[in-house]
Protein backbone atom coordinates (compact mmCIF):
# COMPACT_ATOMS: atom_id res chain seq x y z
CA UNK A 1 0.00 0.00 0.00
CA UNK A 2 2.48 2.27 0.93
CA UNK A 3 4.26 1.87 -2.66
CA UNK A 4 0.92 2.97 -4.29
CA UNK A 5 0.66 5.63 -2.14
CA UNK A 6 4.23 6.48 -3.02
CA UNK A 7 3.54 6.22 -7.24
CA UNK A 8 0.20 8.05 -6.71
CA UNK A 9 1.40 11.62 -7.12
CA UNK A 10 3.83 11.07 -10.54
CA UNK A 11 1.59 9.64 -11.64
CA UNK A 12 -1.35 11.95 -11.98
CA UNK A 13 1.54 14.31 -12.81
CA UNK A 14 3.10 12.61 -15.18
CA UNK A 15 6.70 13.38 -14.70
CA UNK A 16 8.92 14.30 -17.86
CA UNK A 17 6.81 11.65 -19.98
CA UNK A 18 3.45 10.98 -21.24
CA UNK A 19 2.91 7.61 -20.25
CA UNK A 20 -0.06 5.71 -21.44
CA UNK A 21 -3.06 5.29 -19.45
CA UNK A 22 -3.29 1.76 -20.40
CA UNK A 23 0.05 1.41 -19.24
CA UNK A 24 0.24 3.68 -15.98
CA UNK A 25 -2.74 1.49 -14.79
CA UNK A 26 -1.13 -1.69 -14.75
CA UNK A 27 2.02 -0.19 -13.39
CA UNK A 28 0.07 0.77 -10.23
CA UNK A 29 -1.82 -2.20 -10.09
CA UNK A 30 1.51 -3.88 -9.94
CA UNK A 31 2.21 -2.04 -6.88
CA UNK A 32 -1.18 -1.90 -5.53
CA UNK A 33 -1.02 -5.94 -5.41
CA UNK A 34 2.78 -5.99 -4.66
CA UNK A 35 4.16 -8.10 -7.32
CA UNK A 36 7.83 -8.53 -7.33
CA UNK A 37 8.92 -7.06 -10.62
CA UNK A 38 11.39 -4.63 -12.05
CA UNK A 39 12.07 -3.21 -15.58
CA UNK A 40 15.74 -5.12 -16.76
CA UNK A 41 16.32 -3.55 -19.88
CA UNK A 42 18.84 -0.04 -20.58
CA UNK A 43 17.62 2.48 -18.32
CA UNK A 44 18.38 5.23 -20.57
CA UNK A 45 15.85 4.08 -22.63
CA UNK A 46 12.61 3.71 -19.91
CA UNK A 47 11.13 7.04 -20.74
CA UNK A 48 11.17 6.09 -24.34
CA UNK A 49 9.58 2.67 -23.58
CA UNK A 50 7.13 4.34 -20.84
CA UNK A 51 5.95 6.89 -23.62
CA UNK A 52 4.85 3.68 -25.50
CA UNK A 53 7.29 4.03 -28.36
CA UNK A 54 9.06 0.53 -28.19
CA UNK A 55 8.41 -2.62 -25.90
CA UNK A 56 8.53 -2.77 -21.99
CA UNK A 57 10.44 -5.76 -20.64
CA UNK A 58 9.16 -6.85 -17.11
CA UNK A 59 11.35 -9.16 -15.25
CA UNK A 60 8.90 -10.57 -12.68
CA UNK A 61 9.31 -13.32 -10.25
CA UNK A 62 8.70 -16.91 -11.27
CA UNK A 63 5.72 -17.52 -8.43
CA UNK A 64 3.64 -14.68 -9.19
CA UNK A 65 3.61 -14.87 -13.29
CA UNK A 66 0.31 -15.90 -13.27
CA UNK A 67 -0.61 -12.61 -11.00
CA UNK A 68 1.06 -10.79 -13.58
CA UNK A 69 -1.19 -12.24 -16.24
CA UNK A 70 -4.62 -12.19 -14.41
CA UNK A 71 -3.35 -8.36 -13.80
CA UNK A 72 -2.78 -7.10 -17.62
CA UNK A 73 -6.20 -9.61 -18.76
CA UNK A 74 -8.19 -7.71 -16.26
CA UNK A 75 -6.88 -4.90 -17.43
CA UNK A 76 -7.97 -5.50 -21.23
CA UNK A 77 -4.36 -6.42 -22.10
CA UNK A 78 -4.39 -9.32 -24.51
CA UNK A 79 -1.66 -13.18 -24.94
CA UNK A 80 -0.33 -12.59 -28.31
CA UNK A 81 1.86 -16.26 -28.81
CA UNK A 82 4.84 -15.78 -31.00
CA UNK A 83 4.71 -18.64 -33.71
CA UNK A 84 6.55 -21.86 -32.27
CA UNK A 85 10.05 -21.62 -33.84
CA UNK A 86 10.64 -18.50 -31.97
CA UNK A 87 8.52 -19.04 -28.54
CA UNK A 88 10.02 -19.30 -25.30
CA UNK A 89 8.59 -20.88 -21.93
CA UNK A 90 9.71 -17.75 -20.04
CA UNK A 91 8.85 -14.80 -22.21
CA UNK A 92 5.21 -13.92 -22.57
CA UNK A 93 3.70 -11.86 -25.14
CA UNK A 94 1.06 -8.92 -24.09
CA UNK A 95 -0.70 -6.51 -25.93
CA UNK A 96 -2.72 -3.25 -24.70
CA UNK A 97 -4.32 -0.66 -26.84
CA UNK A 98 -4.40 3.07 -25.43
CA UNK A 99 -7.72 4.34 -26.98
CA UNK A 100 -6.63 7.94 -26.17
CA UNK A 101 -3.22 7.75 -28.22
CA UNK A 102 -4.34 5.20 -30.30
CA UNK A 103 -1.16 3.28 -29.52
CA UNK A 104 -0.52 -0.67 -29.28
CA UNK A 105 1.69 -1.35 -26.17
CA UNK A 106 3.75 -4.14 -26.40
CA UNK A 107 4.89 -5.52 -22.99
CA UNK A 108 6.80 -8.97 -22.57
CA UNK A 109 6.77 -10.62 -19.10
CA UNK A 110 10.01 -12.59 -18.02
CA UNK A 111 10.40 -15.18 -15.89
CA UNK A 112 14.28 -15.36 -16.49
CA UNK A 113 16.80 -13.33 -17.79
CA UNK A 114 16.59 -14.77 -21.39
CA UNK A 115 19.90 -13.53 -23.16
CA UNK A 116 21.71 -14.28 -26.18
CA UNK A 117 21.48 -13.87 -30.38
CA UNK A 118 18.65 -12.11 -32.06
CA UNK A 119 17.85 -14.96 -33.91
CA UNK A 120 17.90 -17.39 -30.64
CA UNK A 121 17.90 -16.16 -27.05
CA UNK A 122 19.88 -19.52 -26.14
CA UNK A 123 20.41 -18.74 -22.29
CA UNK A 124 18.37 -18.64 -19.69
CA UNK A 125 20.06 -16.89 -16.48
CA UNK A 126 18.55 -17.98 -13.62
CA UNK A 127 19.85 -14.86 -11.46
CA UNK A 128 15.95 -13.14 -11.45
CA UNK A 129 15.77 -13.23 -7.52
CA UNK A 130 18.95 -11.47 -7.15
CA UNK A 131 18.18 -8.99 -9.24
CA UNK A 132 14.43 -8.32 -7.98
CA UNK A 133 15.96 -7.85 -4.38
CA UNK A 134 18.10 -5.50 -5.50
CA UNK A 135 15.41 -3.39 -7.37
CA UNK A 136 14.19 0.25 -6.63
CA UNK A 137 11.85 2.50 -7.66
CA UNK A 138 12.81 4.96 -9.91
CA UNK A 139 13.48 7.92 -8.95
CA UNK A 140 10.91 10.16 -10.87
CA UNK A 141 8.96 7.22 -12.72
CA UNK A 142 5.95 4.74 -12.08
CA UNK A 143 7.99 1.73 -12.12
CA UNK A 144 10.79 -0.08 -10.77
CA UNK A 145 14.15 -0.97 -12.21
CA UNK A 146 17.33 -2.72 -11.81
CA UNK A 147 20.06 -0.91 -9.39
CA UNK A 148 23.08 0.90 -10.96
CA UNK A 149 25.35 -2.26 -10.25
CA UNK A 150 22.83 -5.28 -11.46
CA UNK A 151 22.18 -3.34 -14.97
CA UNK A 152 26.23 -2.44 -15.35
CA UNK A 153 26.88 -6.67 -15.04
CA UNK A 154 23.63 -7.41 -17.33
CA UNK A 155 25.01 -5.07 -19.82
CA UNK A 156 28.65 -6.37 -20.13
CA UNK A 157 27.02 -10.00 -20.15
CA UNK A 158 24.31 -9.15 -22.77
CA UNK A 159 27.01 -7.61 -24.98
CA UNK A 160 28.92 -10.54 -24.93
CA UNK A 161 26.57 -13.00 -25.79
CA UNK A 162 24.72 -10.73 -27.97
CA UNK A 163 27.20 -9.31 -30.36
CA UNK A 164 28.50 -11.52 -32.71
CA UNK A 165 28.33 -11.81 -36.37
CA UNK A 166 27.77 -15.13 -36.53
CA UNK A 167 23.86 -14.58 -35.97
CA UNK A 168 22.88 -13.31 -39.36
CA UNK A 169 20.13 -10.46 -38.24
CA UNK A 170 22.50 -8.76 -35.85
CA UNK A 171 24.90 -8.86 -38.82
CA UNK A 172 22.62 -7.08 -40.83
CA UNK A 173 21.89 -4.48 -37.86
CA UNK A 174 25.69 -4.31 -36.50
CA UNK A 175 26.75 -0.71 -36.26
CA UNK A 176 22.87 0.18 -34.87
CA UNK A 177 23.34 -2.39 -32.69
CA UNK A 178 27.14 -1.89 -31.57
CA UNK A 179 26.14 1.78 -31.09
CA UNK A 180 23.39 1.29 -28.65
CA UNK A 181 25.32 -0.66 -26.11
CA UNK A 182 27.96 2.36 -26.33
CA UNK A 183 25.32 4.01 -25.66
CA UNK A 184 23.93 2.66 -22.58
CA UNK A 185 26.85 2.10 -21.06
CA UNK A 186 27.92 5.47 -21.47
CA UNK A 187 24.88 6.54 -19.74
CA UNK A 188 25.50 4.15 -17.00
CA UNK A 189 29.11 4.43 -16.29
CA UNK A 190 28.49 8.00 -14.45
CA UNK A 191 25.59 6.51 -11.83
CA UNK A 192 27.81 3.17 -10.85
CA UNK A 193 30.11 3.02 -8.25
CA UNK A 194 33.44 0.82 -8.59
CA UNK A 195 33.40 -0.41 -5.34
CA UNK A 196 29.55 -1.37 -5.98
CA UNK A 197 30.01 -2.87 -9.14
CA UNK A 198 32.92 -5.31 -7.84
CA UNK A 199 30.85 -6.50 -5.07
CA UNK A 200 28.08 -7.17 -7.03
CA UNK A 201 29.76 -8.97 -9.88
CA UNK A 202 31.89 -11.12 -7.34
CA UNK A 203 28.42 -11.98 -5.74
CA UNK A 204 27.24 -13.24 -9.73
CA UNK A 205 30.48 -14.42 -10.93
CA UNK A 206 33.13 -15.86 -9.82
CA UNK A 207 36.11 -13.10 -8.54
CA UNK A 208 38.53 -13.73 -11.78
CA UNK A 209 35.95 -13.15 -14.12
CA UNK A 210 33.95 -10.32 -11.67
CA UNK A 211 37.40 -8.33 -12.12
CA UNK A 212 37.12 -8.65 -16.15
CA UNK A 213 33.68 -7.44 -16.10
CA UNK A 214 34.35 -4.47 -13.93
CA UNK A 215 37.45 -3.80 -15.91
CA UNK A 216 35.71 -3.94 -19.33
CA UNK A 217 32.69 -1.93 -17.97
CA UNK A 218 34.96 1.26 -16.94
CA UNK A 219 37.65 0.81 -20.10
CA UNK A 220 36.41 2.61 -22.90
CA UNK A 221 37.48 -0.10 -25.51
CA UNK A 222 34.32 -1.35 -27.30
CA UNK A 223 32.64 -4.00 -25.84
CA UNK A 224 32.51 -6.28 -28.84
CA UNK A 225 36.11 -6.01 -29.15
CA UNK A 226 36.72 -7.85 -25.84
CA UNK A 227 37.25 -11.47 -28.04
CA UNK A 228 38.91 -12.98 -24.59
CA UNK A 229 35.98 -11.34 -22.48
CA UNK A 230 33.29 -12.84 -24.79
CA UNK A 231 34.29 -16.33 -24.54
CA UNK A 232 34.69 -16.30 -20.94
CA UNK A 233 31.78 -15.58 -20.94
CA UNK A 234 30.34 -17.92 -22.73
CA UNK A 235 32.16 -20.19 -21.26
CA UNK A 236 30.67 -19.31 -17.76
CA UNK A 237 27.48 -19.17 -19.19
CA UNK A 238 27.39 -22.76 -20.74
CA UNK A 239 25.32 -24.44 -18.29
CA UNK A 240 22.37 -22.00 -19.00
CA UNK A 241 22.59 -22.75 -22.42
CA UNK A 242 18.72 -24.54 -23.69
CA UNK A 243 20.42 -26.07 -26.75
CA UNK A 244 23.89 -27.44 -27.07
CA UNK A 245 26.79 -24.56 -29.73
CA UNK A 246 26.10 -27.05 -32.56
CA UNK A 247 22.36 -27.21 -32.09
CA UNK A 248 22.29 -23.58 -31.11
CA UNK A 249 24.06 -22.79 -34.14
CA UNK A 250 22.37 -24.46 -36.43
CA UNK A 251 18.76 -23.04 -35.17
CA UNK A 252 20.02 -19.60 -35.37
CA UNK A 253 20.48 -20.34 -38.85
CA UNK A 254 17.56 -21.81 -39.58
CA UNK A 255 15.62 -18.83 -38.42
CA UNK A 256 17.82 -15.81 -39.71
CA UNK A 257 16.69 -17.60 -43.13
CA UNK A 258 13.12 -17.50 -41.65
CA UNK A 259 13.26 -14.50 -40.75
CA UNK A 260 14.51 -13.48 -44.06
CA UNK A 261 11.84 -14.99 -45.52
CA UNK A 262 9.58 -13.25 -43.71
CA UNK A 263 10.66 -9.42 -44.53
CA UNK A 264 10.72 -10.54 -48.43
CA UNK A 265 6.98 -12.04 -48.29
CA UNK A 266 5.91 -8.83 -45.54
CA UNK A 267 7.19 -6.91 -48.76
CA UNK A 268 6.73 -8.72 -51.70
CA UNK A 269 4.92 -12.03 -52.17
CA UNK A 270 2.02 -11.33 -49.21
CA UNK A 271 1.45 -15.28 -48.80
CA UNK A 272 -0.80 -16.42 -46.08
CA UNK A 273 1.90 -17.45 -43.86
CA UNK A 274 2.64 -16.33 -39.80
CA UNK A 275 6.00 -15.15 -39.00
CA UNK A 276 6.21 -13.70 -35.88
CA UNK A 277 3.23 -12.94 -33.55
CA UNK A 278 -0.45 -15.15 -34.22
CA UNK A 279 -3.59 -13.73 -32.82
CA UNK A 280 -4.97 -15.93 -29.70
CA UNK A 281 -7.48 -18.48 -30.69
CA UNK A 282 -7.23 -17.85 -34.85
CA UNK A 283 -7.10 -15.20 -37.02
CA UNK A 284 -9.79 -12.63 -38.00
CA UNK A 285 -10.70 -11.43 -41.34
CA UNK A 286 -11.52 -7.33 -41.17
CA UNK A 287 -13.16 -5.91 -44.63
CA UNK A 288 -13.14 -1.78 -44.92
CA UNK A 289 -15.40 -1.04 -47.13
CA UNK A 290 -17.31 2.59 -48.50
CA UNK A 291 -18.11 4.30 -52.03
CA UNK A 292 -14.64 5.07 -53.91
CA UNK A 293 -13.97 8.94 -51.85
CA UNK A 294 -15.22 7.99 -48.72
CA UNK A 295 -11.08 7.11 -47.26
CA UNK A 296 -10.65 3.71 -47.45
CA UNK A 297 -7.48 3.31 -48.98
CA UNK A 298 -6.30 6.26 -46.67
CA UNK A 299 -7.93 4.05 -43.19
CA UNK A 300 -6.35 0.65 -44.81
CA UNK A 301 -2.82 1.70 -44.48
CA UNK A 302 -3.30 3.37 -41.28
CA UNK A 303 -4.36 0.49 -39.80
CA UNK A 304 -2.04 -1.74 -41.43
CA UNK A 305 0.97 -0.01 -40.19
CA UNK A 306 -0.86 0.59 -36.59
CA UNK A 307 -1.13 -3.51 -36.61
CA UNK A 308 1.39 -4.50 -38.64
CA UNK A 309 4.36 -3.65 -36.55
CA UNK A 310 3.07 -5.69 -33.60
CA UNK A 311 0.93 -8.00 -34.58
CA UNK A 312 0.68 -10.97 -38.36
CA UNK A 313 -1.26 -9.61 -40.50
CA UNK A 314 -1.94 -9.94 -44.29
CA UNK A 315 -3.44 -7.00 -46.41
CA UNK A 316 -5.46 -7.93 -49.73
CA UNK A 317 -7.30 -5.49 -52.22
CA UNK A 318 -10.27 -6.55 -53.74
CA UNK A 319 -10.76 -3.74 -55.56
CA UNK A 320 -9.81 -2.94 -59.36
CA UNK A 321 -7.80 0.44 -58.78
CA UNK A 322 -3.99 1.48 -57.50
CA UNK A 323 -3.98 -1.56 -54.87
CA UNK A 324 -2.10 -5.08 -55.93
CA UNK A 325 -3.46 -7.15 -58.21
CA UNK A 326 -3.18 -10.88 -58.55
CA UNK A 327 -0.17 -11.98 -61.24
CA UNK A 328 -2.96 -12.61 -64.35
CA UNK A 329 -4.53 -9.80 -63.53
CA UNK A 330 -2.06 -7.08 -63.75
CA UNK A 331 -1.29 -7.22 -67.52
CA UNK A 332 -5.04 -6.30 -67.96
CA UNK A 333 -4.93 -3.91 -65.46
CA UNK A 334 -2.14 -2.08 -67.44
CA UNK A 335 -3.79 -2.72 -70.75
CA UNK A 336 -7.65 -1.80 -69.98
CA UNK A 337 -6.74 1.97 -69.75
CA UNK A 338 -5.41 2.01 -72.97
CA UNK A 339 -8.24 0.04 -74.65
CA UNK A 340 -10.53 2.11 -73.25
CA UNK A 341 -9.28 5.61 -74.52
CA UNK A 342 -10.33 4.38 -77.81
CA UNK A 343 -14.31 4.80 -76.29
CA UNK A 344 -14.69 8.71 -75.54
CA UNK A 345 -18.53 8.64 -74.65
CA UNK A 346 -18.75 5.23 -72.25
CA UNK A 347 -21.97 3.43 -72.54
CA UNK A 348 -24.93 3.38 -69.75
CA UNK A 349 -23.60 0.57 -68.02
CA UNK A 350 -20.15 2.73 -67.29
CA UNK A 351 -19.48 4.06 -63.89
CA UNK A 352 -17.02 6.74 -64.53
CA UNK A 353 -16.54 9.16 -67.80
CA UNK A 354 -19.14 10.93 -69.92
CA UNK A 355 -21.73 8.70 -70.96
CA UNK A 356 -23.01 8.27 -74.23
CA UNK A 357 -26.51 7.08 -73.85
CA UNK A 358 -26.11 4.01 -75.67
CA UNK A 359 -25.89 0.64 -74.53
CA UNK A 360 -22.54 -1.26 -74.81
CA UNK A 361 -21.33 -2.42 -77.90
CA UNK A 362 -19.71 -5.82 -79.35
CA UNK A 363 -15.88 -4.55 -78.35
CA UNK A 364 -17.03 -2.79 -75.43
CA UNK A 365 -19.22 -5.36 -74.10
CA UNK A 366 -15.61 -7.86 -75.07
CA UNK A 367 -13.53 -6.15 -72.97
CA UNK A 368 -15.32 -6.01 -69.93
CA UNK A 369 -16.28 -9.66 -70.26
CA UNK A 370 -12.68 -10.41 -69.98
CA UNK A 371 -12.34 -7.92 -67.48
CA UNK A 372 -15.25 -9.32 -65.35
CA UNK A 373 -13.97 -12.67 -65.19
CA UNK A 374 -10.49 -12.04 -64.25
CA UNK A 375 -11.20 -9.64 -61.75
CA UNK A 376 -13.57 -12.59 -60.13
CA UNK A 377 -10.54 -15.21 -60.57
CA UNK A 378 -8.68 -12.63 -58.81
CA UNK A 379 -11.27 -12.43 -56.10
CA UNK A 380 -11.79 -16.06 -55.49
CA UNK A 381 -7.78 -16.48 -55.38
CA UNK A 382 -7.73 -13.99 -52.60
CA UNK A 383 -10.53 -15.22 -50.46
CA UNK A 384 -8.96 -18.11 -50.80
CA UNK A 385 -5.93 -16.63 -49.44
CA UNK A 386 -7.70 -14.31 -46.49
CA UNK A 387 -9.09 -17.74 -44.96
CA UNK A 388 -5.92 -19.56 -45.02
CA UNK A 389 -4.48 -17.08 -43.24
CA UNK A 390 -7.05 -16.60 -40.68
CA UNK A 391 -6.98 -20.04 -40.31
CA UNK A 392 -3.56 -19.76 -39.08
CA UNK A 393 -3.83 -16.68 -36.70
CA UNK A 394 -2.98 -14.11 -39.27
CA UNK A 395 -4.65 -11.02 -39.08
CA UNK A 396 -6.63 -10.29 -42.47
CA UNK A 397 -7.10 -6.35 -43.32
CA UNK A 398 -8.82 -6.01 -46.64
CA UNK A 399 -9.92 -3.25 -48.93
CA UNK A 400 -13.28 -3.76 -49.91
CA UNK A 401 -15.05 -7.18 -49.64
CA UNK A 402 -16.66 -8.74 -52.65
CA UNK A 403 -20.43 -9.27 -51.85
CA UNK A 404 -23.59 -10.81 -53.84
CA UNK A 405 -26.14 -9.10 -52.99
CA UNK A 406 -26.24 -5.98 -55.60
CA UNK A 407 -24.94 -7.05 -58.69
CA UNK A 408 -22.80 -4.24 -61.27
CA UNK A 409 -21.33 -1.85 -58.26
CA UNK A 410 -19.86 -2.35 -55.13
CA UNK A 411 -17.66 -5.19 -55.31
CA UNK A 412 -20.67 -7.32 -56.94
CA UNK A 413 -21.11 -9.57 -60.00
CA UNK A 414 -19.79 -6.88 -63.18
CA UNK A 415 -21.87 -8.87 -65.95
CA UNK A 416 -25.06 -8.04 -64.80
CA UNK A 417 -24.58 -5.15 -67.24
CA UNK A 418 -24.30 -7.11 -70.01
CA UNK A 419 -27.92 -8.68 -71.39
CA UNK A 420 -26.08 -10.64 -73.67
CA UNK A 421 -23.53 -12.15 -71.67
CA UNK A 422 -23.53 -15.96 -72.24
CA UNK A 423 -25.17 -18.09 -69.09
CA UNK A 424 -21.50 -20.36 -68.27
CA UNK A 425 -19.56 -16.85 -67.95
CA UNK A 426 -22.38 -15.67 -65.63
CA UNK A 427 -22.19 -18.59 -63.88
CA UNK A 428 -18.56 -18.69 -63.70
CA UNK A 429 -18.40 -15.11 -62.21
CA UNK A 430 -21.09 -16.09 -59.90
CA UNK A 431 -19.00 -18.47 -58.21
CA UNK A 432 -16.68 -16.18 -56.97
CA UNK A 433 -18.87 -14.02 -55.31
CA UNK A 434 -20.87 -16.22 -53.90
CA UNK A 435 -18.04 -17.89 -51.89
CA UNK A 436 -18.01 -14.39 -50.76
CA UNK A 437 -21.45 -14.91 -49.37
CA UNK A 438 -20.16 -18.22 -47.69
CA UNK A 439 -17.33 -16.26 -46.15
CA UNK A 440 -18.56 -13.16 -44.99
CA UNK A 441 -15.57 -11.29 -42.80
CA UNK A 442 -16.00 -10.95 -38.81
CA UNK A 443 -16.08 -7.30 -38.78
CA UNK A 444 -16.95 -5.20 -41.55
CA UNK A 445 -16.30 -1.39 -41.65
CA UNK A 446 -18.50 0.58 -43.65
CA UNK A 447 -17.22 4.10 -43.88
CA UNK A 448 -20.02 6.47 -44.86
CA UNK A 449 -19.92 9.88 -46.87
CA UNK A 450 -22.28 12.05 -48.49
CA UNK A 451 -22.52 11.86 -52.13
CA UNK A 452 -21.47 15.63 -52.51
CA UNK A 453 -18.14 14.74 -50.44
CA UNK A 454 -17.31 11.91 -52.59
CA UNK A 455 -18.01 13.92 -55.76
CA UNK A 456 -16.07 16.23 -55.04
CA UNK A 457 -13.34 13.40 -53.79
CA UNK A 458 -14.00 11.72 -57.26
CA UNK A 459 -14.72 13.79 -59.68
CA UNK A 460 -14.17 11.34 -62.33
CA UNK A 461 -17.83 9.19 -60.99
CA UNK A 462 -21.11 10.14 -62.25
CA UNK A 463 -22.80 11.93 -59.64
CA UNK A 464 -26.14 9.73 -60.26
CA UNK A 465 -24.03 6.67 -59.74
CA UNK A 466 -22.59 8.49 -56.63
CA UNK A 467 -26.02 8.35 -55.03
CA UNK A 468 -26.81 4.48 -56.18
CA UNK A 469 -23.77 3.41 -54.62
CA UNK A 470 -24.18 4.93 -51.48
CA UNK A 471 -27.90 3.67 -50.93
CA UNK A 472 -26.95 0.25 -52.19
CA UNK A 473 -23.63 0.72 -49.25
CA UNK A 474 -26.38 0.95 -46.70
CA UNK A 475 -28.27 -1.65 -47.87
CA UNK A 476 -25.56 -4.14 -47.70
CA UNK A 477 -25.69 -6.48 -44.46
CA UNK A 478 -22.77 -8.80 -45.20
CA UNK A 479 -24.66 -11.59 -43.38
CA UNK A 480 -22.82 -13.34 -40.20
CA UNK A 481 -20.30 -10.14 -39.74
CA UNK A 482 -20.13 -7.81 -37.10
CA UNK A 483 -20.90 -4.49 -39.29
CA UNK A 484 -19.96 -0.88 -37.44
CA UNK A 485 -21.43 2.02 -39.92
CA UNK A 486 -18.46 4.74 -39.28
CA UNK A 487 -19.21 8.63 -40.54
CA UNK A 488 -16.03 9.08 -42.55
CA UNK A 489 -16.91 12.99 -42.83
CA UNK A 490 -15.27 13.51 -39.52
CA UNK A 491 -12.16 14.17 -39.02
CA UNK A 492 -9.73 11.91 -40.00
CA UNK A 493 -7.99 11.48 -36.45
CA UNK A 494 -11.28 10.23 -34.99
CA UNK A 495 -12.19 8.08 -37.87
CA UNK A 496 -8.86 6.01 -37.22
CA UNK A 497 -9.17 6.02 -33.62
CA UNK A 498 -13.25 4.25 -34.06
CA UNK A 499 -11.70 2.24 -36.61
CA UNK A 500 -8.85 1.15 -33.32
CA UNK A 501 -11.38 0.61 -30.99
CA UNK A 502 -13.36 -1.76 -32.46
CA UNK A 503 -10.45 -4.13 -34.51
CA UNK A 504 -9.32 -4.02 -30.56
CA UNK A 505 -12.64 -5.19 -29.66
CA UNK A 506 -12.52 -7.88 -32.02
CA UNK A 507 -9.00 -9.29 -31.68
Amino acid sequence: MDALREIEPIARSGADVAIPLALLGVLNEFHRQQVSYCYWKSSRRLHQVLAGEGDLDLLVARAEVHRAQQILLALDFKSFPVVDDRDHPATLNFLGFDEPSGRLLHLHLHSSLIVGERALKNYCIRWEKAFLDRALLHSSLPIRILDPSSEAVLLVIRACLELTRLDLITLCFWRATTRKFALDRLDLVSRVERSALCAHAAELLNDDLAELVVDAFYDPKPLEKRTQLRRRIRNYCAPYRSYNALEARLRSFGRSLRWAGAVLNKRVFHAPRPWNRRTPGGGWVVAIVGVDGSGKSTSVSTIRAWLSAKIDILPLYFGTGDGRPSWFLWPLKLMMPMAMRFFRNKPNCSSHGRKSGRPPGLLYSLLLSVWAVAVAADKRNKLAAAWRGANRGLVILTDRYPQNQIPGFNDGPLLTRLKAAPLWLRRFEGDAYALAERLPPDLVIKLVVMPETAARREPSMDPAVIRERIAGLERLEFRGARVVRVDAQRPLADVIRTIKREIWRLI
